[in-house]
């Protein structure tokens, strides 16, 4: 059936009747920045240069580049070789090593394809990004943004200051990190819990290419602290064996056991849970970029069972091609989750392009 597509414009007029907008960002925002790095299959290629026999195999039996697709595909396998062939421990051991090095072969391509400089992206560029992103974190926007992105993109756009000084935008931005106290030197800053992150309304909920787990303390790395990329900080750590916090399990409930076991993404996921339930005059979130996959279920079942009154999905190209069609199907699913004694769940759907993101 046909939709009318609102353009970005017409859907943030329809939001100012809402108290709260808040935005969610899914791969389509690393995407539309740069399709030739952040897209499945050139991460793929990149993965697949060390990858093993079997696996590269294996993507090509399910003809996909989904790397969580296969992930979860080997989490079951490990499953069912443990129930049929009890006595064949070697193939179930197998099958979860591969999984779980599927998911570090991700880490180490998002890393090795990502732009090594900020300055690689031209301040034009920002400058769209930053206006798109001001309509929900800013003097005037007293929104949150969530992403489901590993990359330092998001990073990148907030932190960018533009040299024209008539053109730049001030954004209002806390990812909940401050100096280490007992290390004020330190190259890094650190995530002081939930009491020192009130402020925090830039949430990664899957965790990111610059965040690491340092055991007593999360770390963010930093250029300011270092003078050195952070891509190739990152790429340092992961050579010593030091891995970021990234959520890529292959399925929606082990994704949600990952997030629990984790202080700064937990907070992060029952942040959104929060916003989920609603505000005084109403919220209304703005989604970009995402698929509706199922093996995000945790995240967006979340907006269908809460009170959020509006949520504006962005689609990219043809709205009534395949792939939009199945994501309009899963956010009319989700109107169907609210329970009847909230507020029903209003739906529209925008041009993705029409937000020029990345300009």
């Amino acid at each position: 059936m046909a939709i009318q597509l609102l353009s970005f414009d017409e859907a943030l007029k329809l939001s100012e009747r809402y108290g709260k907008r808040h935005l969610l960002l899914g791969n389509g925002f690393s995407i539309a920045c740069k399709p030739d790095i952040f897209a499945y299959a050139s991460l793929f290629e990149e993965a697949k240069k060390s990858m093993s026999t079997e696996l590269a195999a294996l993507f090509e039996a399910l003809d996909t580049q989904d790397f969580e697709m296969v992930v979860r595909s080997l989490q079951h396998a490990a499953i069912v070789a443990g129930l049929y062939r009890p006595q064949d421990a070697d193939l179930e051991n197998t099958l979860r090593v591969d999984s779980e090095k599927l998911k570090t072969d991700l880490i180490r391509a998002v890393a090795g394809r990502h732009p090594p400089r900020l300055n690689e992206i031209a301040d034009e560029r920002y400058f769209s990004c930053r206006t798109f992103l001001s309509h929900f974190v800013s003097e005037q926007a007293d929104g949150k943004i969530y992403t489901m992105n590993y990359d330092l993109l998001l990073y990148w756009a907030l932190m960018h200051e533009e040299e024209d000084p008539k053109s730049r935008i001030a954004l209002r931005h806390d990812d909940g990190f401050r100096k280490d106290q007992t290390d004020f030197d330190a190259p890094y800053v650190e995530w002081q819990g939930e009491g020192a992150a009130r402020g925090q309304n830039i949430h990664y909920l899957h965790g990111a290419l610059h965040l690491f787990d340092a055991g007593h303390q999360l770390q963010k790395y930093t250029w300011v602290n270092t003078g050195k990329a952070l891509v190739d900080q990152a790429s340092e750590a992961l050579q010593h064996n030091l891995f970021p916090v990234f959520v890529a399990e292959g399925d929606s409930r082990s994704k949600l056991t990952k997030i629990q076991h984790s202080a700064y993404l937990h907070h992060n996921f029952k942040s959104f849970a929060g916003i989920c339930q609603g505000s005084k005059g109403g919220t209304s979130l703005f989604v970009y970029g995402h698929s509706f996959g199922p093996n995000d279920a945790h995240v967006l079942d979340l907006i269908g069972t809460g009170k959020i009154v509006h949520v504006f999905v962005s689609l990219h190209g043809d709205p009534d091609r395949a792939e939009n069609k199945r994501i309009r199907r899963r956010v009319e699913q989700l109107a169907r989750f609210r329970p009847q004694m909230f507020p029903p769940l209003k739906i529209d759907f925008f041009d993705a392009a029409s937000a020029k993101v990345w300009g």
